[in-house]
């Protein structure tokens, strides 16, 4: 007991006597410490994983490789667009009088689509036809008598040249009633009616749209870098983001001049006449402008690594055992590359667990 008293109050001495401990001291001996014990459980974490691996092997995923022709795609926005989409205006200023058409109608070349008012052409004609009438008459009297050798030839021209110009006048008159009328110019559906009765109209003012839905297709602008891959007779994978509709198809058309505004190029699609499109819906066109010669080993671009090297490698499964095969690479697209060389048809791609296992190293393939 007495020696228990003695050794507490020795100790109370001494806190007492030493200086208090300093915070930011602790602090780093602490961290220190604190980094010791991360490093050792690191190390024996990588021992213990090394053990496994070398006893039961990385379990991996694995891929049989064959030989299939790769493709290079371009990737373009473009647009739906009909080669026959008019917006057909009145010739001449009037009042509409007569709509022979609504949105959704068929309709032909030459169809009567609106008429404006017209009764004072069609009264000034009716007043000429009285006068062309008599004209006529005169002129035809004129000309038995000179085919008779009876009257002058004077008398015979003057006739002639007042049938001829009564005619004229008559063209005009007709001429300024056809231009009363709104007239389709194409085959096709009425998409707008953008006049009402009674409303005045005037020349270069839409009165009604026509659209030809048998010639749509997509029209897009490409980079003038492409200009030398791109041709007439390409494949191209047609996709509508709206209506999840797609179809493989061929560029048409291929623009030889180059926007000087945009450095670009058109080329032009042609859609199929029996599926349902609109004019301006939107369209993404994947352009095939590569093409492997020959049938070539094709690999996920994410199973291709780098060494100290910075050579480009895959693993590849022999056996239990993952073997390192230095590979080239040719193009890329969609997240696959074509391998020109290292890679052959049967060999056996290590897909998953290739960041896992080392070259010589045991695997064991997933189920």
């Amino acid at each position: 007991m007495k020696k228990i008293i003695v050794a507490v109050s020795v100790i109370s001495m001494l806190v007492a006597c030493s200086k208090p401990v300093d915070k930011n001291d602790e602090l780093t001996a602490l961290k220190k410490q604190e980094a010791e014990i991360k490093s050792k459980i690191a190390a024996l974490e990588a021992e213990i994983n090394k053990g496994d691996s070398a006893q039961n092997g990385v379990a991996i995923s694995v891929e049989t490789l064959k030989a299939a022709t790769f493709k290079n795609y371009i990737d373009v926005v473009g647009r739906v667009d009909a080669d026959e989409n008019v917006s057909i205006s009145s010739e001449m200023p009037g009042t509409v009088t007569k709509i022979n058409v609504k949105v959704g109608d068929e309709v032909h070349k030459g169809d009567v689509l609106a008429e404006t008012d017209a009764k004072a052409i069609s009264q000034q004609m009716s007043d000429l036809q009285t006068n062309a009438d008599l004209v006529n008459q005169i002129y035809d009297k004129q000309k038995n008598l000179w085919d008779q050798k009876i009257g002058t030839e004077v008398q015979f021209l003057q006739a002639k040249t007042n049938k001829e110009s009564m005619e004229k006048k008559m063209g005009a008159l007709n001429e300024q009633l056809r231009m009363s009328k709104v007239i389709s110019p194409i085959n096709g559906t009425v998409d707008a009616v953008d006049i009402k009765l009674g409303q005045m109209v005037m020349p270069g003012l839409p009165s009604v749209r026509i659209i030809n839905f048998s010639n749509l297709k997509v029209k897009a602008d490409v980079a003038e870098s492409y200009a030398s891959k791109i041709k007439k007779g390409s494949e191209v994978i047609v996709r509508f983001p709206d209506t999840n509709d797609s179809l493989v198809t061929k560029v048409n058309f291929v623009s030889r001049s180059i926007n000087t505004n945009t450095r670009s190029f058109t080329v032009e699609v042609f859609l199929d006449d029996k599926k349902e499109y609109h004019p301006n819906m939107v369209a993404k066109l994947n352009i095939n402008d590569y093409q492997s010669g020959a049938p070539l080993i094709i690999v996920p671009v994410k199973t291709i690594q780098k060494d100290e090297s910075n050579l480009p490698f895959v693993y590849v499964a022999q056996g239990n055992v993952a073997k390192k095969q230095l590979v080239t690479i040719g193009k890329e697209y969609n997240g696959m590359a074509e391998i020109t060389s290292g890679l052959k048809e049967g060999d056996v791609l290590v897909t998953a667990g290739y960041d896992l296992v080392i070259d010589g190293g045991a695997v064991v393939y997933k189920k």
